[in-house]
């Protein structure tokens, strides 16, 4: 009777083991058909490997390509750097015919199973990894378990993605991935942005790391206006290295004992919100708020910082000129001095 209704009414009767074993049968059929679809296709139109290293060296012409192209990672004392995976998927993508991707098997409390793959369709040249991916992260205090499935998914998709790259990179040939690589360094050096501006972005894109700039100084042995486009480079791999997961702060740069302060930007807001007292004179100029000699501070008057806020190029500059805002004892003045400040910051920020 209620078959009858079910067909009256338009209603699917429900599944049963058959007709699941049926689903399965099909599915697998419709998988294994778009798998030899793939072979067949790849030897009928194969690769022209001319045109396909030409395509290569073309998209590593790209800026944005070549800045996520590298990966750096401290070993040994040493700073191992290799293609990252997005060069990798643009390898494969150029390179042509070739099948990859990440499959996941399974997934239960606390554990994932994923498959990793790389296959060239043309020569059936291939490389799998199955992994088995904890629902942990590593931090300082020890590892975290991990429940959110939002956090999960980033977790086994990051894990997964390392794996991937290596497989790729396997039926790939050698001299085409470093042909690639050193197309991104050559784009990166001949960058249309002067240095400076780079120099500026990368400071900031540090800091949020939590990576300041005397870090980045103290590992490159000089000052940031020193900078030259090899060593943009390599720190571009590092800030890539760390943004990925692959690898921390303390790996590429010593932070010692102590938290350092903060980067020229945050020193400088600090300073605004709390500024610095100054001395106390034995007489100030009640027009220009000037400390005459006779207290021991330093000659600067409203008009000095006010020009050394107004020309300065650099963070540092502007940090400078900010330090003497303290010797002006007009709150008048000071506050005339803040707003120039806070304008100047963010135009040098940009």
């Amino acid at each position: 009777m209620s078959n009858e209704l079910s067909k009256e009414y338009g209603f699917a009767a429900p599944a049963t083991q058959e007709s699941s074993r049926d689903l399965i049968a099909v599915e697998q059929s419709r998988a294994q058909h778009e798998v030899q679809a793939a072979y067949v296709v790849a030897k009928k139109f194969p690769r022209n490997e001319d045109d396909c290293f030409a395509k290569i060296i073309n998209s590593c012409k790209r800026p944005f390509l070549a800045e996520q192209a590298s990966y750096a990672f401290p070993k040994g004392g040493k700073l191992i750097t290799g293609p990252s995976i997005r060069l990798a998927e643009v390898l494969a993508q150029c390179w042509g015919n070739i099948d990859f991707g990440i499959r996941e098997l399974s997934q239960t409390v606390g554990m994932s199973v994923v498959e990793v793959y790389a296959i060239d369709l043309e020569s059936n040249a291939q490389s799998r990894r199955t992994l088995h991916i904890p629902h942990v992260r590593d931090t300082k205090s020890g590892r975290q378990k991990l429940t959110d499935a939002r956090e999960i998914y980033l977790e086994v998709a990051n894990q997964s993605a390392r794996r991937l790259r290596d497989c790729i990179l396997k039926i790939i040939p050698g001299d085409v991935i470093e042909a690639a690589e050193e197309r991104c360094k050559q784009t990166l050096q001949s960058s249309d942005v002067p240095i400076a501006d780079q120099i500026r972005k990368m400071v900031i894109a540090f800091d949020e790391l939590g990576v300041k700039v005397e870090h980045i100084e103290k590992r490159l042995g000089h000052k940031l206006d020193a900078t030259i486009p090899t060593e943009i480079v390599t720190l571009k791999g590092i800030y890539k290295s760390l943004k990925d997961g692959m690898a921390t702060r303390e790996d590429f740069f010593d932070f010692g004992k102590n938290q350092p302060s903060a980067v020229a930007a945050d020193r400088l807001d600090n300073l605004i919100n709390t500024p610095k007292k100054a001395p106390e004179p034995e007489v100030v100029n009640q027009n220009t708020g000037e400390i005459s000699p006779a207290s021991g501070a330093p000659t600067f008057s409203f008009e000095d910082i006010k020009k050394g806020i107004q020309s300065a190029k650099s963070l540092d500059e502007l940090s400078t000129a900010a330090d003497l805002m303290g010797v002006i004892q007009d709150v008048s003045l000071q506050d005339e001095l803040k707003v120039l400040y806070k304008k100047k910051l963010e135009s040098l920020k940009k």
